[in-house]
């Protein structure tokens, strides 16, 4: 069974940088899409509505980061460790959200909406205050 823990999350200022972790267990395939997803406006546990921000295939490391977000978001892992990391930076009020971690299995990846996913971590909250 895939278990998934963000990390990371908090209250910063507007401007500054936040790195999200997402520790994976479980995951026994080569390769999987993960991605992080955010859900802006409701309290933890309910996911719905979230969107896809940045995803990775493990395999071979290729990324993608939603456009809007490019230039200040990064998407890397670390395999030795099992974990996903999301650099977040010259933040801003808007990007206050639940940020989930989110794996599946099968083919294909980038941009795949929540329903595409398998597993998913519990989420970490970050909040910007301007």
């Amino acid at each position: 069974q895939a278990h998934l823990v963000e990390s990371g999350g908090g209250s910063v200022q507007a401007g500054m940088s936040v790195t999200l972790s997402c520790a994976a267990s479980g995951l026994t395939d080569s390769s999987y899409c993960m991605a992080w997803f955010r859900q802006e406006g409701r309290g933890p546990g309910s996911r719905e509505g979230s969107r896809g921000i940045a995803y990775i295939t493990t395999g071979d490391n290729r990324t993608a980061i939603d456009d809007p977000l490019k230039g200040r978001f990064t998407l890397s892992q670390d395999r030795a460790k099992n974990t996903l990391y999301l650099q977040m930076s010259s933040l801003k009020p808007e990007d206050t959200a639940m940020y989930y971690c989110a794996a599946r299995t099968g083919s294909g990846c980038y941009y795949f909406g929540d329903r595409a996913f398998n597993y998913w971590g519990q989420g970490t909250q970050v909040t910007v205050n301007s």
